[in-house]
C-alpha cells in the first residue's frame, strides 16, 4: 500500500504491518512482556497480540538468538518458521582511559551503562557496591544513563547506602563520554532480571573490560565462558563476582582474554547474510 510490490516486509521490532503480497518478517528481541510484564514500559502490552496477529497472516520470526523454543511455544508458531540470528557487534570507538578515569573521579571503577530502569535492577547493583566498598576504599561505582521509570526503589536504594558519596552519575553522557567510560572501567556490572541478548556485554568485551552480569534469559548463550554470572537479585553473590574482578588482576585478565575470544563469534556481517538468507526463504515460502 505504501511502497509499491516489494518481496518481503521486516518488522526489526516487534510490530510487523500487514501485508498484501510481500512476505512478513517480524524480529522478537525477548520475551519480557510476557515473562515479565511488570518490568516493561507501558505501550509495549500489545506486542504479544500483534506478533499473534503477524503469525496466523504467515510470518517468519526472527529471533535475537535465544528464544527459539520459547517463541514457539508462546506464539504457537511453526518451528520451520522461526530462525534464530544473533546481533554483531560493533567495534569500541577509539577512547582515551584516562578521561574515563576522569570521569569517574577515580581509576578504578564499576561501570553500569543504560537507562535507569527497573529491568536493569540497579537496586541490587547499588547494595553489592556498596558492601564493597567497605573493604575497598579507592572503587567507585559509575551509573551512567538517563533516568527512565519505576525509579522509587532505585532512588531508595541509594539513600540506604554507608558510600553513597562513592556512587557517580553522570546521567545521559555523549558517544565519546560513553566510550571514555568503558575502556577505562575496571568492571562492567549488568544485573539485568531479563535480558533476551545482551549487546552492552559484547560492547565490554571489545573495549577490554571484563563482564559481571546475571544468569538469566539470553545472557549465557551471549557471553558463553568469558564473564562471571551470578543469580538474580543475588546481592552477596554480585558482590563477591565484583570483588573477585576488581581485586585479582589475573583473574581479569583471563575474563578479558575470554572475552575477545568471545567476539569472534558474532559480526554484523554474518548477521546480514543470514537475514538476507531468511528474507530469501520468506519471499520463497510466499
Amino acid at each position: 500500500w505504501w511502497t509499491g510490490r516489494v518481496d518481503v516486509v521486516h518488522a526489526p521490532n516487534f510490530v510487523s504491518p500487514p501485508t498484501r503480497h510481500a512476505a512478513e518478517v517480524v524480529s522478537v528481541h525477548d520475551l519480557a512482556v510476557i515473562r515479565h510484564p511488570d518490568l516493561c514500559a507501558p505501550g509495549t502490552e500489545d506486542y504479544p497480540d500483534l506478533i499473534r496477529r503477524a503469525v496466523r497472516r504467515g510470518a517468519w520470526v526472527h529471533t535475537i538468538a535465544a528464544f527459539v523454543d520459547e517463541v514457539v511455544e508462546v506464539f504457537g508458531v511453526d518451528p520451520a518458521k522461526v530462525v534464530g540470528i544473533a546481533n554483531g557487534v560493533t567495534a569500541a570507538a577509539p577512547a582515551d582511559p584516562a578521561e574515563g578515569h576522569r570521569l569517574a573521579g577515580s581509576p578504578r571503577y564499576v561501570l553500569a551503562l543504560g537507562t535507569v530502569e527497573p529491568r536493569k535492577d540497579l537496586p541490587v547493583l547499588v547494595a553489592a557496591f556498596d558492601r564493597l566498598a567497605a573493604t575497598d576504599p579507592d572503587l567507585r561505582l559509575v551509573l551512567a544513563g538517563a533516568r527512565g521509570w519505576g525509579t522509587e526503589s532505585f532512588d531508595a536504594a541509594l539513600a540506604a547506602m554507608r558510600h553513597r558519596e562513592r556512587v557517580v552519575q553522570p546521567g545521559f553522557v555523549s558517544e565519546a563520554e560513553r566510550a571514555a567510560l568503558l575502556r577505562g572501567a575496571t568492571d562492567y556490572a549488568y544485573p539485568s532480571r531479563y535480558e533476551g541478548f545482551g549487546l552492552p556485554l559484547l560492547e565490554a568485551m571489545d573495549a577490554g573490560v571484563p563482564v559481571v552480569a546475571s544468569h538469566v534469559g539470553g545472557i549465557p548463550d551471549t557471553v558463553g565462558d568469558a564473564a562471571l554470572l551470578v543469580p538474580v537479585g543475588d546481592v552477596d553473590a554480585l558482590a563477591d563476582a565484583l570483588g573477585a574482578v576488581v581485586t585479582d588482576e589475573a583473574r581479569a585478565a583471563v575474563l578479558v582474554e575470554a572475552g575477545r575470544r568471545n567476539l569472534a563469534r558474532f559480526s554484523w556481517d554474518r548477521t546480514v547474510d543470514e537475514l538476507v538468507a531468511l528474507y530469501r526463504r520468506a519471499a520463497a515460502d510466499r
